[in-house]
């Protein structure tokens, strides 16, 4: 049984033009899968499907096995966590505290034990000392990363990422993307990320890529970015490490495994000294 399962999906806004158009594809346990694309090919959309905020025409979404449907939506919430793009639109609460509180008190936990809650997973995302600072006084960065406590704090199976870094600067886009790696490793909890940001891709282990609401090439992030000729013609770019390989190709000097980019200073490095 695999987490997500989605099966010949389509929607459109408008009844006219369909937004996403017969996608299908599943996510692995424990594993961290991107969907990048340009805007408007349909990704974002995605998303908001698989937690059920928008219904889908045709097709089938499965979590855990389960059909999603509004009679069991509320069940495959409490499996789902989401964190979306403008960190602004996601705090209720008047501190820190209080808005990692609030999904906890939505589910009915007890207040003698939500404190030990409220500081576990400030802790874990590094926002302890934040605890009682009104939101408005964080930076983009800290208020995701706020964010993704109040959803761990629910206890998710699965956390959907919904371009949680693209209103950021690089400081914070870079803070949020180490701790998502780290949630993925240290918890094997499984990460669907949609995201324009190709070095976030490099990391993930297995990457969707979309173009007009189809998904048009799925498999390995170190293949996938390798093909940089198709990335171009669907207005996506490359990690600077593969086209700095390309080029380096080109001069003749060909580098294993351009994607680690501290093996490929290594390789550039050795090759300067036999000079």
């Amino acid at each position: 049984m695999k987490p997500i399962e989605v099966k010949h999906l389509k929607f459109s806004y408008d009844q006219e033009t369909d937004v996403v158009r017969d996608v299908s594809f599943s996510v692995e346990r424990g594993s961290y899968t991107t969907i990048i694309g340009h805007n408007g090919s349909g990704k974002s959309t995605i998303a908001k499907l698989l937690i059920g905020l928008l219904e889908k025409e045709e097709g089938e979404i499965l979590i855990d096995g389960a059909p999603l449907t509004l009679e069991n939506l509320a069940a495959i919430r409490s499996k789902v966590g989401i964190v979306f793009q403008n960190p602004d639109n996601q705090f209720i609460g008047a501190t820190v505290r209080d808005d990692i509180a609030f999904g906890l008190e939505n589910h009915n936990v007890d207040p003698k034990e939500m404190d030990g809650i409220i500081e576990r997973f400030a802790q874990e995302v590094n926002m302890t000392s934040y605890l009682n600072h009104e939101p408005t006084r964080l930076s983009g960065g800290q208020k995701q990363r706020v964010a993704i406590a109040g959803v761990l704090a629910m206890s998710p199976e699965i956390l959907i990422l919904d371009e949680a870094t693209s209103m950021l600067d690089p400081e914070g886009k870079g803070d949020v993307n180490e701790l998502v790696d780290q949630l993925h490793h240290s918890r094997n909890m499984t990460i669907l990320s949609i995201t324009h940001d190709i070095e976030e891709v490099r990391k993930s282990d297995h990457v969707l890529v979309m173009n007009e609401g189809q998904i048009v090439m799925d498999g390995d992030p170190d293949v996938i970015l390798h093909r940089y000729a198709d990335l171009v013609k669907l207005r996506l770019d490359a990690p600077f490490s593969v086209k700095l390989a390309l080029e380096l190709k080109k001069l003749g000097i060909v580098l294993d495994n351009p994607m680690d980019e501290e093996g490929m200073v290594d390789q550039l490095c050795r090759l300067h000294l036999k000079k």
